[in-house]
């Protein structure tokens, strides 16, 4: 964007292009963009109505751009609407408050503030109502929801419409609010001065006369009114009694939200632990809207938490006819929150359209996953299982051949890969021949590859044999294991390693004279370095224990390595060799080589 002009004086336009830079370079950076909204915001001395276009077009960008990035930044919202208001007017603050509820649908906050906007900006009581209902319907059962419950209130009172006020007040006193009990006494003083036909439904208030009159069917129509409102009283008083007995029940949960907002930094574990806690307690007690709304709730301040993600999309597919509602949550979660380096949200969303018979779009799904992270195994394998599900063993083994050909694919996965690919040979086509054939063509390509040579060692291992066969399979699983660790440029812990495998091999099927090869293994493997023949032949530039022998630098004890004196000549590190061989980072040239030990 060099040539894009910020407007504003030549200074804020550097300063805004430079801001803009940083972004770019860091767009998850989150105090960056803070930065580049707050300079937006100060363009021209603060913007309105009669500022120059290109600092309108340019704030209104980074807005968009910024909110896209963090949607549930519900303060941003408000002043990206007030802003607009000053720029463009009512319509325009509305589309952004429109927008906003939409990417945050159950922020008591926000709904606030657009209804008392439009309390302001409206003289359609009919059109606020409107609004006031979609909010109640997002954010009226929010444990904190009072402000937005009083704003309604406050609205209808404005217009004197008492005969409105009591229906709402008579849905607040059943949800279970941290301001419960102000609401129940104002709802209990109005209920004294409200017609009868308002305060229940016409079948308790027959009921109730009924009871009334089979006590007394004497009594006048005024005594008959008291007892009618003096037994209402007492039913008002149970529906305080229980709200009250729910609101107790989820303070204990409500008590431990410290955050109950979106931020970019982490949570401590307290706080996950409470969210847990709270979403089991509420799916036990099996209200399924009240259930939702927490999942919603939970996931603004645990956004970027997978877990949380993956945990509503099995609660909602549990629901009968949920088939949609589990499909937006995927979607949302991948398209928003769940960072492509992290993919198994994708991957699950993937899992779920393919058990739905959406099979192109399952593939869809991997494929745009490995067009961001190139090699992925866990993805290329899940892909490779997939079109086997769906298209036979040979579809599988071309989505293989086709990552091991790709030039995005880094050496290492293409080892794992021709792994899984004998893995499919022998376990699902059962033909182990194959599997070994792709093993031991493909070896001399992989020989730094520690996933490639523990899963050929172990396909050797797990073969079946009998007592006509041990002997060829032994020497099938020797071969391996010397390749380990003669061609093999495994580090020597991993050498180690699998050598221990071997080792219980040779004990638990070997024959007569394996104890002879076990004791020989043992010295090598597990002795010093100085009777470790096999280590020192490969740190020899000749491939010759005596080489390493005859030139080992002795240093507090330590064996030594192969010196090479052409080489210090040349002004290169003596023990570069020995850190390649341990799979260590090398010391910096500069760096005086500390005396090192085997432990």
């Amino acid at each position: 964007m060099a040539d894009y002009q910020f407007g504003g004086t030549d200074e804020e336009n550097a300063e805004l292009k430079k801001l803009n830079a940083e972004v770019n370079e860091e767009p998850d950076s989150f105090e960056n963009w803070e930065k580049l909204v707050r300079a937006a915001e100060s363009l021209e001395g603060g913007l309105n109505r009669n500022s120059s276009p290109q600092s309108i077009a340019a704030t209104r960008d980074i807005y968009d751009r910024f909110l896209a990035k963090f949607p549930l930044l519900f303060g941003y919202w408000k002043k990206y609407a007030d802003l607009e208001f000053s720029i463009a007017g009512t319509e325009a603050a509305e589309l952004v408050y429109e927008r906003g509820v939409a990417s945050i649908t159950n922020s008591v906050d926000l709904w606030t503030n657009y209804c008392a906007f439009k309390v302001e900006t409206s003289h359609d009581p009919d059109v606020i109502r409107e609004l006031f209902e979609r909010g109640a319907s997002c954010v009226g059962l929010d444990f904190l929801a009072h402000p937005f419950w009083d704003k309604y209130l406050e609205f209808e009172e404005r217009l004197e419409a008492h005969e409105r006020i009591f229906p709402i007040l008579d849905r607040i006193v059943h949800i279970p609010m941290h301001q419960y009990a102000r609401y129940f006494e104002r709802y209990r003083h109005l209920a004294q001065s409200r017609p009868l036909n308002e305060l229940l439904p016409a079948d308790m208030l027959a009921q109730f006369r009924a009871e009334i009159m089979t006590e007394g069917p004497d009594r006048g129509e005024l005594e008959i009114e008291r007892e009618m409102r003096t037994r209402i009283d007492n039913f008002h008083l149970e529906i305080f009694a229980r709200t009250q007995t729910e609101t107790t029940k989820r303070w204990t949960y409500e008590s431990e939200v410290k955050r109950p907002y979106f931020h970019v930094t982490e949570l401590d574990e307290g706080q996950l632990v409470n969210w847990r806690k709270y979403l089991d307690f509420e799916e036990v007690e099996g209200d399924y809207n009240r259930i939702q709304f927490l999942y919603e709730r939970c996931l603004v301040t645990c956004a970027y938490y997978d877990e949380f993600w993956l945990r509503y999309a099995r609660w909602m597919l549990a629901q009968p006819g949920k088939e949609e509602e589990v499909r937006n949550i995927y979607q949302r979660a991948s398209m928003l929150y769940a960072p492509i380096s992290r993919p198994a949200v994708r991957l699950q969303y993937a899992y779920f359209e393919e058990s739905v018979d959406r099979i192109e779009l399952a593939k869809d799904i991997h494929q745009a996953i490995l067009l961001n992270l190139p090699g992925h195994i866990e993805t290329i394998v899940s892909l490779a299982n997939l079109s086997r599900r769906h298209g036979g063993l040979d579809a599988a083994i071309e989505v293989y051949k086709s990552q091991i050909d790709s030039v995005q694919c880094d050496i290492y996965a293409k080892a794992a890969l021709v792994a899984e690919w004998a893995r499919l040979l022998w376990k699902i086509k059962g033909s182990v021949d194959e599997a070994r054939q792709v093993f031991q063509k493909n070896q001399h390509w992989y020989l730094d590859s520690r996933p490639f040579w523990i899963n050929y060692l172990f396909f050797e291992l797990e073969q079946p044999t009998s007592v006509e066969t041990e002997q060829t399979q032994y020497k099938r699983i020797k071969q391996v294991h010397e390749d380990i660790r003669r061609k093999s440029h495994l580090p020597p812990l991993t050498i180690k390693d699998l050598s221990h495998y071997y080792m219980v091999y040779i004990q638990e099927r070997g024959g007569k004279d394996a104890i002879k090869e076990y004791m020989t293994l043992d010295r090598e493997v597990n002795g010093p370095f100085s009777v470790q023949s096999a280590m020192k032949a490969k740190l020899a530039e000749d491939g010759r224990e005596a080489t390493t022998q005859r030139r080992m630098m002795m240093e507090n004890g330590h064996p030594g390595v192969e010196v090479d004196e052409a080489a210090i000549r040349r002004g290169e590190n003596p023990y570069t060799k020995y850190y390649q061989q341990q799979g260590e980072q090398q010391l910096p040239s500069d760096t005086q080589p500390q005396p090192l030990r085997y432990q």
